[in-house]
């Protein structure tokens, strides 16, 4: 009865094409993703190596739009009996892939069905515990992870006589370094964000070991609460609202409608996803620089950890499917954790290397003395000690707990409610969808 939970509230129902189990004598696995554009060329790339790797598996990469669309496409295509070997979902979609049953085939399952080794210790600790079971077990296999980070215009700061070897540390040195920056007109925009609430809540109440949900933001049970309309959490929701007012924030969006914005450069600051980088390197005409996210240092002296974001992959079951399949599709994910592999994806992207050997192979390679600021995101996510606050968020239903309250933000960013009061309607929606969520999974 749980498989429903993964089945429910479907928008998608349109028929889903048969997928082929052979291709010219081999085992094909057909992965369905998220990436586009530099991303998507890197997919390709890896699929491409393993397939020419081996003679005996093909891996076609498939791509089904974003990362909600994906996920979308997959609750069509498990109704249909016609789901995917692979499908990339993101992190926020993890609850509700757990909550799934018999619809995924859980990386340790996988492993102790097709002999395949996938040893979660290879996997560095805050990314395989964020896709991995209370006892250890990983669920699902860590792909592209990321976390947030501040990406800043060095020519900007030049222009506004701030140091660009210099970036800001914490929120009030921010606020001052974005007012200069206005003052001397060095950029359109002072500071932005994309992903507004991953990034300037889920990951500011992590950083400052303030509790997101209870039951430790989800991961010790269902019957969670949000926290997010306590004092520190509305703080930084006022903070957001009075920089608006003030002319040094630029809200431009939901998720990545920002992104545009980091690789034009018409931002002072923009905080995005640390797997920008392959794209500035590659597109950005301008002199840009990467530091750590902000911190408040009348809530906190040391920050902890960032949290992950990004992405891992599910093995997805249907009906007939075989045990060779099974076994393909395994042994793709070995590939995938091959420290070749993981370093390779890791310096082409931006995303860190999620495991340890993909790590320390990068950093045997010179690849972060010739990129320095490369291996900042590992750092961060490394920083501190992981308290129940800072391991990340397990909640039911996710993303449409986000577009809630991103709704809220922007009625307040639009002079319609307080800081106070969008946290509290957030609360109060968002609390009725962990309920809903938890009903489904107990029937």
């Amino acid at each position: 009865m749980r498989r429903r939970t993964l089945l429910a509230g479907s928008a998608a129902l349109a028929a889903v094409p048969l997928l082929p189990a052979r291709a010219a004598g081999k085992t094909t696995i057909v992965w369905w993703h998220a990436m586009t554009a530099q991303l998507a060329d890197e997919v390709n790339r890896i699929a491409d190596t393993f397939n020419k790797s081996q003679d005996a598996i093909e891996v076609q990469p498939v791509y089904k739009g974003g990362y909600a669309d994906t996920l979308t496409a997959t609750i069509a295509a498990v109704r249909a009996g016609q789901a995917p070997h692979l499908v990339q979902i993101f992190e926020v979609g993890t609850g509700t892939m757990l909550a799934a049953g018999k619809a995924v085939k859980q990386v340790w399952e996988l492993s102790k069905e097709t002999g395949v080794k996938l040893d979660p210790a290879a996997y560095i600790p805050a990314v395989r515990g964020y896709y991995s079971l209370a006892d250890g077990r990983m669920a699902s296999m860590p792909f592209n992870s990321s976390t947030a980070v501040m990406w800043y215009n060095k020519d900007a700061f030049r222009k506004a006589g701030l140091d660009p070897a210099k970036p800001p540390a914490t929120w009030p040195e921010l606020e001052a370094a974005a007012r200069a920056i206005k003052a001397k007109g060095a950029a359109e925009i002072p500071m932005t964000t994309s992903w507004p609430v991953w990034i300037q809540l889920e990951q500011y109440a992590a950083l400052h070991n303030l509790p997101y949900a209870t039951q430790e933001n989800g991961f010790a049970g269902l019957d969670t609460q949000l926290e997010i309309a306590a004092k520190p959490m509305v703080k930084q929701v006022q903070r957001l609202l009075d920089m608006a007012k003030e002319g040094t924030f630029q809200y431009a969006g939901r998720d990545n409608a920002p992104d545009p914005l980091l690789l034009s450069g018409q931002a002072g600051f923009h905080f995005n996803s640390s797997g920008m980088r392959g794209a500035l390197v590659k597109s950005a005409k301008y002199d840009w620089g990467v530091a750590y996210l902000p911190y408040d240092p009348a809530l906190i002296k040391e920050p902890l950890n960032s949290i992950i974001g990004g992405a891992s992959l599910w093995t997805m079951t249907a009906p007939n499917r075989t045990p060779e399949e099974y076994k393909a599709a395994a042994t793709f994910l070995a590939f995938l954790g091959k420290p070749e592999t993981d370093a390779s994806w890791h310096q082409a992207t931006g995303y860190v290397p999620v495991t340890l050997a993909g790590f320390d192979l990068s950093r045997t390679q010179g690849f972060y003395e010739k990129n320095p600021g490369a291996d900042l995101p590992v750092k961060q996510l490394a920083r501190g000690h992981v308290t129940p606050n800072s391991k990340g968020l397990r909640l039911g239903r996710l993303p449409e707990i986000r577009n809630i309250i991103q709704e809220e933000l922007e009625k307040a960013l639009q002079g319609g409610q307080t800081a106070q009061q969008a946290m509290d309607v957030a609360v109060t929606r968002g609390n009725k969808v962990l309920r809903d969520f938890q009903k489904s999974v107990k029937a």
